[in-house]
C-alpha cells in the first residue's frame, strides 16, 4: 500500500482533533476522508470546520463505504466493543479509543471476532506511544534504580459537571474507565507483568454504582507492588507516576499527555538527575504512525487486542474488589 490510509470517523466527539485530525495532519500516509454521526447535522457542521468531504447519514452507512480503509472510533465507552466488530465485519481497520470495551467479558468477545480476521485493531492509549514512556523503561532496563519494587500512578482530574458522559453508568462511564485506564496501564508496562488486585476503594458518584473516584492496590508476579488511582473530581489536577526501585525511585509528571508537560527524575542516594523529553512527536502522532506501520508493514501493536483483554481484567477485578459491578454491555 502507497497510497493514504483512508480513514472514516464514527461520532463528532470532542476528542477527535487532538487524537486523529492534527496527526493526521501531519501525516502523508493519513488521509481523513468521511464522518457520521447520529445527528446527520452535527456531523455536517463537524466535517464543515475540519474540511472533512464526506457526511453519511448513519455509521452503517460510513462502514459500508468502499472509500475507507479504517474507522476512528471515539464513540461513548458502552459503544466501543460493538462498534468495533461491525467495523471490522465490514472489512476495516480500526482504531478504537480506550477503554477497548464495557467489561472484560466483552473484550474477550471483541477480540475472538477480531483476531478471526486480518484486520488491525488498535486501542487508543496513545500515553504507551510517546517517548517518556519508553525512556522510563529504558532507565529500569538499564538498572538505574536497582530491582523494581514498586509502582505507583494516579491521573486526577476536575469535572465537576455531572450531566457529562463520563458520569453516566449505562454509557460505561466513571473514573477508572475514563482516567484509571492510563494509570492502570502505565503500571503494567512499567511492571511488564500482569497484577492481581490486593484490594480497592471506590468513591460513589450521585449514581452509587459509579465510581467518581478509585483507587487499587495491586501486587505483580516477584514481589512488585503497586498502587493505582484515579479521581473525576479533585480540586488539583495530577497525572503523577512513581516507580521505586532497591537503588531509588524514578518520578515522572505528565504521563498521559507527556506533550502539555512532563519531567523525569531519578532520585539515587540523595542524587537527583533529571532527563527531559521531547514534546514532539505527541503521542498522538506517534499512536498514529504505529497504527499505519500495523497496516501496511504488520508491525507489531503495543495496544493490540491481547493487551486490550488483560487491561479490562484487571479493571473488572478493581471494581469487584471495590464493591462495585463491572460496566454492562449494551
Amino acid at each position: 500500500m502507497t497510497a493514504p490510509l483512508r480513514f472514516g470517523i464514527l461520532g463528532a466527539a470532542g476528542i477527535t482533533p487532538s487524537a486523529l485530525l492534527e496527526p493526521a495532519a501531519s501525516n502523508q500516509d493519513v488521509e481523513i476522508v468521511a464522518v457520521a454521526a447520529r445527528d446527520r447535522a452535527r456531523a455536517q457542521e463537524f466535517a464543515t470546520r475540519h474540511g472533512i468531504p464526506t457526511v453519511h447519514d448513519s455509521y452503517e452507512a460510513l462502514l459500508a463505504d468502499a472509500g475507507i480503509d479504517a474507522v476512528y472510533i471515539p464513540l461513548p465507552n458502552s459503544e466501543h466493543g460493538r462498534w468495533t466488530v461491525a467495523a471490522v465485519d465490514a472489512g476495516r481497520h480500526v482504531l478504537v479509543e480506550k477503554p477497548f470495551a464495557s467489561n472484560a467479558a466483552e473484550a474477550r468477545e471483541v477480540a475472538r471476532r477480531v483476531d478471526a480476521t486480518d484486520r488491525v485493531v488498535m486501542e487508543a492509549i496513545h500515553s504507551r506511544y510517546h517517548a517518556l514512556v519508553t525512556r522510563v523503561l529504558t532507565l529500569i532496563a538499564e538498572g538505574a534504580i536497582g530491582d523494581l519494587v514498586d509502582v505507583s500512578a494516579h491521573f486526577d482530574i476536575h469535572m465537576p459537571d455531572r450531566t457529562n458522559i463520563r458520569y453516566i453508568q449505562e454509557l460505561a462511564g466513571g473514573a477508572t474507565m475514563d482516567l484509571g485506564c492510563y494509570s492502570l496501564f502505565f503500571a503494567r508496562a512499567i511492571a511488564g507483568a500482569e497484577p492481581e488486585v490486593v484490594s480497592a476503594v471506590a468513591r460513589p458518584s450521585t449514581d452509587p454504582r459509579l465510581d467518581e473516584a478509585l483507587s487499587a492496590e495491586l501486587r505483580f508476579p516477584d514481589g512488585v507492588t503497586g498502587t493505582i488511582s484515579s479521581s473525576l473530581l479533585e480540586d488539583v489536577e495530577r497525572q503523577s507516576a512513581t516507580v521505586t526501585g532497591t537503588r531509588g525511585t524514578i518520578r515522572v509528571e505528565g504521563f498521559v499527555k507527556p506533550q502539555d508537560a512532563s519531567s523525569i527524575a531519578v532520585t539515587v542516594d540523595g542524587v537527583t538527575t533529571r532527563h527531559d523529553v521531547p514534546g514532539s512527536p505527541t503521542s498522538y502522532e506517534e499512536q498514529l504512525a504505529a497504527f499505519v506501520a500495523a497496516v501496511r508493514d504488520g508491525a507489531p501493536l503495543l495496544t493490540g487486542t491481547a493487551n486490550a483483554v488483560a487491561q479490562m481484567r484487571v479493571i473488572d477485578a478493581m471494581y469487584v474488589a471495590a464493591g462495585l459491578e463491572p460496566r454492562e454491555t449494551r
